[in-house]
């Protein structure tokens, strides 16, 4: 298996998560995502993922995109340790988790919506950070409550093991924190987050401990 990633894409950093919580080994392709790459952007990535995005998992002569379809893909071909509980409506509890991140939160803070307010529509450093601190609060506040309904130990987002709400938290947590935002009102999900970075499976996959972490733009 080839996984394509990007050291700062939180849906990259997801992927790599449930790869290091399973023990699976792959090969990891590097696609440069700054501006002066635009590496996803070239026809050699979209003839891998015609989206042009990350993270995209090769799978013999098959392509299969977004975070989460790769994630319930190795979660149903390595079934152990179980990312989903067993119970239906547990499970749908933990995928609504892991999709308020997904699909509420991450899109409207994805880095080609920001890049895409910078220029063309002409917005400064400070309202574009402005739009994504509001847009994390807005989502996290929602999510604490969630939390707090459901962790079972005050350090994993359901019950008292990992689980796909867990892998999705923690890339969007690493992201806020980048940008300053203002986690004071989110006790639950920050001693959840503290809890997880220090797992080595989490630890592994951080942005900063990746090999092109350290490489300038093409």
């Amino acid at each position: 298996m080839k996984l394509y990633t990007y050291f700062r894409s939180s849906a990259a950093y997801r992927a790599r998560i449930a790869f290091n919580v399973k023990g699976i080994e792959c090969e990891a392709v590097y696609v440069d995502l700054r501006t002066q790459a635009s590496a996803q952007q070239k026809p050699e990535y979209l003839a891998v993922n015609p989206q042009g995005l990350v993270p995209a998992l090769v799978v013999g002569d098959t392509t299969v995109a977004q975070s989460l379809a790769i994630i319930e893909y190795l979660d149903e071909v390595h079934p152990e340790p179980p990312l989903l509980p067993r119970s239906p409506v547990d499970r749908a509890r933990v995928r609504a988790m892991a999709l308020a991140v997904a699909c509420d939160l991450h899109p409207l803070n994805n880095l080609r919506v920001l890049n895409y307010l910078r220029s063309p529509l002409g917005h400064d450093e400070e309202t574009v950070n402005a739009w994504y601190r509001h847009w994390i609060a807005v989502g996290f506040s929602g999510l604490e409550q969630e939390a707090r309904r459901a962790t079972g130990d005050g350090r994993h987002m359901f019950g008292s093991t990992i689980t796909i709400a867990d892998i999705y938290i923690v890339p969007q947590m690493y992201n806020a924190r980048r940008f300053k935002c203002d986690l004071t009102p989110y006790p639950t999900l920050r001693g959840i987050c503290e809890h997880l970075e220090a797992l080595p499976a989490f630890a592994k996959a951080a942005p900063e401990a990746q090999p092109d972490a350290g490489k300038p733009s093409a």
